[in-house]
Parts: C-alpha cells; structure tokens; sequence
C-alpha cells in the first residue's frame, strides 16, 4: 500500500472522501470499508434533509434488553449506566470496554447507538450506554442538567468504570454533543486520558458557527424539534428550579421555542457563563484537538445541516497525530444512509469506527509496551496509531 500524504484524500476507489492527519498510511490497509467510494442509498441520501429525518424516523431498532445502573456524582446528582443484560455472564471480564455518548437529549433507546452497540457485541466487547442527566429517563435530583462544556460526569464515568473493569481496555464514541464533550475530555485530560481512543461522529466542534446555522432555513425545524425535546425534559423536573432564583429564567426554559433560549433561560446560567453566546464560545471542542493525546477518529459529513464542515478544526487535526478525520460527502446529521445495511440498517460509519477500534485494541495487546511519548512527535514511527500518544 503506498504512503498517503497527510491532509490528501485517499487515492483509490474511495477518492470521493476527504482524509486529514493521522498516521494514516498504516490505519487505511485496515479500513476494508474505505477500499470503496461513500455512494448514498439513492434518494434518500441526495438531499441531507431528507437522509438526516429518514434515520430519524425509520432506521431499525434492534431492540437491546439492557440493566440500568444509576451512578452518582460529587454534586449529588445522578446519571445512568445502561448495560447489556446477560453480558456478566457472556463477556470475559478483561474485554474491551466500549462507553457510548449519545447526542443532545438522546439515550440508550436511540437506532444510532443501538447499532453500534451490536456491532461492537459481536467482537466480544463489553458495552455501556451513559444517559446524561435526564436523558433516556435518567433521573434528574439537583437544579443540574448537563451542557457541552461539562466534562465532570463524563470524568467520573470513565473512573466508575475502570474501577469496575480494571483489567479492560476502555474506548468511547460520542456522537453531536455527546462528542463534543467526548472530544473535550479528551483535551482536559491529554497524556493522563484513561481511554485508550476515542471516535467523534458528527461533531459540531465549534458551537458559534453551528448556533449560527442551526436558525437558518429548513434547520429552524431541527431547533424547534430538540427544543420541545429539552423543555419536556425540564417539564419533569420543573420542580427542583422553583424558587431557585439568580439569574435563571425559568419561564423562558419552560417555553423555549428555539435550543438558544433553553440555553439562555437555564444552561448558561447553570454552569457561569454571562449568555448563551458566551457559553457557546466556551465550550467548542474544537478548541480542544490540539490537547488530544490519544488515538482519536473524527468522521464527518460534508453536508451535515446541525454540524457544519465549516467548523470542523483541520488545521489543528492535521498538525495532531493522534487524530484523524474522515469527511464524507453526504451523510446528514446521524444519518449517513449507505453500505450493505442501507437504508433501515446500521449507518455507514459503524464498520469504520469498529475496524479503528479493533486496529487499536490488536496493536496494544500485541505491542504493550510500544507507546511512544515526546513533546512535540519527532521522531515518532508511524506504523500503528496507537503507539502515537504524545
């Protein structure tokens, strides 16, 4: 296989996808998917509208038993560990451990993460849905929900975890604001990062931009359709914000019509930001790639409407070895409707994420000791990407 340069896209059959940074002349033998262009299921993956309401509304659920678990944090609120039923029984106890981040409001009963779930089952790894606060039922307990600049539950998930497993691996996928936060956790905690990778799926990354699209033409329907989503959340818990006072506004959260005046009402005062344009400004993790100090995937798609391309930081990815980013050319937002399981099935990417996943896990376990840590990656042999944790 020849060298590939970096920020170049991949030049064979799958030239319709752009390909920037990483190691990414050894990573690509191993993606079997990408030995072919990103060709979207017809009609339905042409328009991004279209494709990102399809997987919406009529993607498969493959319908996972799982056993909840409700960890508690420092602050005294409560998230949920959704684990497969049986899997104690199933799973060796020193398997890979896969953490799944949903995205805003979304849980473990969503298609998206389901799939990837079962894919990753099939390889034998063990496999945990964390709902944020509120989501996916999880209980809400304290005037707290979550935001995207909060890594501290994600910190102690992590933590809980390999408490739990000390034996595993652990790996975590976030898609749309669960990867924004994935992505800044990573950041926050660079070389002492218990992960061993990570995968970001449609990743809004710069959260101005992506507040500036989001009210623009048809995406007004996608910021109503999460806005009801939020304030029938809060509706649940309205209680807890009662008398709470300060600069909250609790009438506007209640009736927000649009993600910005949710935000405005509740979020950004939530967590000591001045506005919601302020809160936006300081939680994009695109402000955090450069700190990334383990093997990181970024797939994109160039047309999705809730992320857009214009966002994404690839300077700062082509300058990280640890990272690399795929961008394909349709996809939606959670949609990419294409490959064998088009158009009901899994998306496109989970074979993707499974097979860098895999590659990691395969090269650690046979190269323990092959990590390679300098200050600045010269000098760093490229042959595996997880050796690349600088």
């Amino acid at each position: 296989m020849p060298k590939i340069p970096l920020n170049d896209s991949y030049s064979s059959s799958s030239s319709n996808l752009e390909i920037i940074g990483g190691p990414n002349d050894s990573l690509f033998p191993n993606f079997k998917t990408l030995q072919h262009p990103y060709n979207p299921f017809p009609l339905i993956g042409w328009n991004r509208h279209i494709e990102t309401i399809f997987a919406a509304f009529f993607r498969s659920l493959p319908g996972v038993r799982f056993r909840r678990e409700c960890l508690r944090t420092p602050d005294n609120g409560v998230v949920s560990l959704d684990w497969v039923c049986g899997d104690d029984l199933e799973i060796p106890a020193d398997s890979p451990v896969l953490i799944l981040l949903p995205g805003l409001t979304g849980g473990s009963g969503d298609t998206y993460v389901q799939h990837m779930l079962v894919r990753a089952r099939r390889i034998r790894w063990r496999v945990v849905v964390f709902n944020s606060r509120g989501c996916g039922g999880s209980p809400v307990i304290t005037p707290q929900f979550y935001s995207a600049s909060f890594t501290e539950d994600t910190r102690e998930v992590v933590k809980h975890v390999k408490t739990r497993y000390p034996n595993s691996n652990l790996y975590a996928v976030g898609w749309s604001l669960g990867a924004n936060i994935l992505v800044r956790y990573l950041g926050e905690e660079s070389q002492n990062c218990p992960l061993s990778g990570a995968v970001s799926l449609c990743n809004p990354f710069n959260l101005v931009i992506a507040d500036e699209d989001f009210r623009k033409g048809f995406n007004n329907i996608y910021d109503k359709a999460l806005a009801r989503a939020l304030t029938k959340i809060f509706k649940k818990h309205a209680l807890l914000f009662e008398e709470i006072g300060g600069e909250y506004d609790i009438k506007l959260a209640a009736n927000a019509k649009t993600v910005k005046e949710f935000d405005e009402g509740l979020t950004r005062v939530s967590f000591g930001f001045n506005s919601a344009d302020h809160y936006y400004s300081n939680s994009c993790s695109s402000d955090s790639i450069k700190n990334v100090r383990k093997p990181l995937l970024c797939i994109q798609a160039a047309n999705d409407p809730i992320a857009p391309s214009r966002g994404i930081p690839r300077e700062d990815i082509k300058e990280n070895p640890n990272c690399l980013l795929i961008v394909t050319p349709k996809g939606g937002h959670l949609g990419w409707v294409a490959g064998d399981e088009a158009p009901f099935g899994a998306p496109w990417t989970d074979p993707v994420v499974i097979e860098f996943l895999q590659h990691l896990e395969t090269g650690r376990s046979e190269n323990p000791a092959a990590s390679c840590t300098t200050s600045d990656g010269a000098g760093l042999s490229i042959d595996d990407l997880h050796k690349l944790e600088v």
